[in-house]
């Protein structure tokens, strides 16, 4: 009887319910989130409050540590429920760092972590993962789906997985504390791929389970990489404050302070070089502007205006150090991508390579020499078609 019930239950994760049980968008799914820091306690916990079976792996134990002790996770919801009383208690159903333990028997796999800790990730996963499993980066920033992909064959996992990024993270969150989070804003859609393209449709039913509506497809993984927006704001913003971020004690608020006209100006500058990049693959993209409209509804005429104006961007503060993913992460697994594909295809990029330099100035690090290059990713061809070809037909990784 156990094991009909379990075998049971297993179906209803891997196929969905039948007919006679209703909206399937609205079953239940075994989760497991992947990373215990902003994004992903914010996420486990939302999954949990909604009604799925969530487990939050992270690879060391010391954040999860206050969540075991507290019993779950504190969730304020904020603009998701503006309603809600005080924050609510998202119990999980496992909370370890234990990879097999996370894995196996999960349907899907949410990583919440920074870009840099894909290949980790995929290094500890790989031993376990099984047939029908699906694997999604929010988000992938540029090339994480090609990484992580590329790392399970490294590591000889042979399973039928499905890897997919999310071109940006669904929330604009924060951890309040050791096993509380905050949910500012909540983006109306967010983009998706699967690696091969063929694949989206069964990714997109699973998240659809999760947030109906929120996620659509993207052509390719090309298109939700250059769909990087953080890659945009985060690095100039920090790069061009990078005095008030140190020596301003009481700090300020990153996107409706740190982004002044001039900041902007550079912004816009940078978007522009990815946007010429983008077209140049033959990739469908926005701009950054109409991102702000399509993600938060935000009408403006400029971005300085929009990234102000935000109301998801209200309260989140800038970085206190320089030591931060928006540079230790966007600029190696954003930005050099970026400027590496702009290199293979004759694109100048050199707002994206200013910052590049500044950053490996700052911090002693050469990011384009660690950095995702294209030919890190497994891309191989001398035009935009053969990379396209090799992204669509699943071949891209080496």
């Amino acid at each position: 009887m156990a094991k009909g019930l379990r075998l049971f239950m297993e179906a209803l994760d891997r196929f969905g319910p039948p007919a006679w049980f209703g909206d399937r968008r609205r079953r239940p799914l075994t989760v497991t989130v992947v990373g215990a820091g902003n994004g992903g306690l914010a996420m486990a916990a939302d999954l949990a409050l909604t009604g799925h079976r969530v487990r939050l792996y992270n690879r060391g134990p010391e954040r999860l540590a206050p969540v075991l002790e507290r019993g779950g996770i504190e969730l304020e919801r904020g603009d998701l429920r503006p309603d809600a009383e005080g924050p609510a208690l998202a119990v999980l159903e496992k909370v370890t760092s234990d990879p097999a333990e996370a894995v196996r028997g999960a349907r899907l796999l949410m990583v919440v972590v920074p870009a840099t800790g894909h290949r980790q990730v995929a290094e500890a996963c790989a031993p376990h993962l099984s047939d029908g499993q699906v694997v999604v980066l929010n988000p992938g920033r540029t090339g994480g789906a090609l990484e992580f992909k590329a790392t399970l064959e490294e590591r000889g996992c042979r399973a039928d997985v499905v890897v997919a990024e999310a071109s940006t993270f669904l929330f604009a969150s924060r951890a309040v504390g050791p096993a509380r989070a905050h949910i500012h804003g909540v983006k109306r859609q967010v983009t998706y791929a699967a690696l091969p393209a063929s694949r989206n449709p069964e990714v997109g039913a699973l998240l659809d389970r999760l947030y109906p509506g929120r996620f659509v497809p993207a052509s390719s993984v090309l298109e939700t990489s250059l769909d990087n927006i953080g890659a945009v704001f985060h690095p100039a913003i920090t790069l061009l404050n990078t005095g008030r971020i140190e020596d301003d004690a009481a700090g300020f608020e990153f996107y409706r302070q740190g982004a002044s006209p001039s900041v902007s100006r550079v912004i816009e500058a940078v978007d522009t070089e990815r946007c010429r990049v983008a077209r140049a693959l033959g990739v469908p993209h926005v701009t950054a502007l109409e991102w702000m409209r399509l993600s938060y509804g935000i009408e403006a005429r400029n971005l300085r205006d929009a990234l102000s104006s935000n109301p998801g961007y209200a309260g989140i503060p800038a970085p206190s150090q320089l030591n931060h993913r928006y540079l230790t992460e966007d600029i190696p697994a954003s930005l050099v991508p970026m400027a590496s594909f702009g290199h293979l295809l004759g694109v100048p990029t050199p707002s994206i390579r200013a910052l590049i330099d500044l950053a490996s100035a700052i911090h002693g690090v050469d990011y384009f020499t660690v950095g995702r290059t294209v030919e890190r990713l497994g891309l191989t061809g001398p035009t935009a078609a053969d990379i396209m070809a090799q992204v669509l037909e699943g071949s891209a990784v080496a």
